[in-house]
């Protein structure tokens, strides 16, 4: 799991909640990690890996959106392995762990591997978190036409630039002026808590206001396209709108136990005595929602990728084919098949001396194509009401 606590518990002289959680069943809580991490590993590849029975299609370029939705998923595979081998020394070596909790030890190792694998953890979900919002505003300036994939460039500025600031910065300001002096105060946390969760708090504030203005803006471009508003494109419509509905889901079920946990922990750092009988209840509290993270930030991974591709199957197609990229031109072959994640070039099918001259609709069809993609029976009905498949 990702928390912040996993870097404070780094500090021998650590505040008693953070001590509170990290010492509650840890072997019980470690399993939990890799369990979790484990399988939504698995399922992640799984969903991401071409499938037998899909006739692949060649395709000139990839859209700017499907490229975030691939980081997203690689963030959350890396994060996960950073999840499963953190435990995995955690159970298989607890005489090492130990020595963190030694004030003032000359083996720096235990607090290197404390430090290194928690901030492999938190920066690659905190990245994760940057994809997401790029990716709502990518979908924005997608239907707006001011999007494409050139825009990835900035893209990875913004996401990896912000991601490493603000991890380092709040290591350094948790662990200054040494690792065995932090934790003294309120004010070498506080900074820390807040670099951690001001992208995991800026996808739930703003990715909803994004998505929502990029809703109405795809159903305007829908009833400008042919000037009517047809049963189809209001389907399609809804689907985009479900699609960005279940990414907000799965974002909040994974990360709103992390937002009441250190809620609940943050007021017990504030109380004198965190072992009174009148704070029993949030004590517990505090340590059932610290098991569900263990179990829900690993899984965002799956999650995420039902969200956006749906269920793509288990049949796997291992087999190498020259010149293609896999993420990119598996798509299914009929309507009633799972789609492969990949933006639809209905286009291509259309022989150029068929090709009449509907530059803007053909825009408008591309941008609604790559908020659509890996949804077949959106992509189809897409396909059949556009001027272009009707000219053919």
């Amino acid at each position: 799991m990702a928390s912040p606590r996993l870097e404070t518990y780094c500090c021998p002289n650590r505040d008693a909640a953070t001590q509170l959680v990290m010492n509650f069943q840890p072997e019980v809580f470690c399993g939990v990690c890799i369990g979790s991490a484990s399988i939504s590993l698995t399922l992640t590849i799984l969903q991401l890996l071409p499938k037998k029975g899909q006739s692949p299609r060649k395709m000139p370029k990839a859209s700017s959106s499907s490229t975030i939705l691939l980081l997203i998923s690689i963030c959350d595979i890396l994060g996960g392995l950073g999840i499963i081998f953190r435990s995995s020394v955690w159970l298989g070596f607890p005489g090492f762990i130990a020595n963190i909790s030694v004030v003032n030890g000359t083996d720096v190792w235990p607090s290197t591997f404390c430090v290194g694998s928690a901030m492999w953890i938190q920066l690659l979900y905190s990245a994760g978190f940057w994809w997401l919002f790029c990716y709502a505003v990518d979908s924005y300036l997608v239907v707006r036409r001011s999007a494409g994939l050139s825009t990835i460039v900035l893209y990875h500025m913004m996401t990896w630039g912000l991601a490493v600031l603000l991890c380092v910065e709040g290591i350094a300001l948790l662990y200054y002026p040494s690792i065995s002096s932090c934790e003294n105060g309120l004010e070498h946390a506080i900074p820390h808590y807040v670099t951690t969760y001001a992208p995991l708090l800026l996808v739930l504030v703003v990715n909803p206001i994004l998505f929502r203005r990029t809703v109405s803006a795809v159903a305007s471009l829908l009833k400008g396209r042919q000037g009517i508003y047809t049963e189809n494109e209001r389907r399609l419509g809804t689907e985009i709108q479900m699609r960005f509905f279940k990414i907000m889901l799965v974002f909040v079920i994974c990360w709103s136990s992390n937002i009441i946990n250190e809620t609940l922990l943050f007021y017990l750092e504030m109380q004198p005595d965190i072992n009174e009988m009148p704070l029993k209840n949030i004590r517990s509290a505090a340590l059932i929602t610290w098991i569900i993270m263990g179990v829900l930030n690993p899984m965002q991974g799956f999650l995420f990728t039902l969200a956006f591709y749906g269920w793509t199957g288990w049949k796997v197609d291992l087999k190498w084919r020259k010149r293609e990229i896999p993420w990119e031109s598996m798509s299914s072959s009929t309507a009633g098949e799972n789609a492969y994640p990949s933006p639809v070039n209905y286009q291509s099918n259309i022989h150029d001396s068929k090709k009449i001259s509907t530059t803007d609709s053909q825009q408008t069809d591309e941008a609604i194509s790559m908020l659509s993609e890996g949804n077949t029976s959106s992509d189809e009905r897409l396909t059949r009401s556009s001027p272009i498949y009707q000219g053919w």
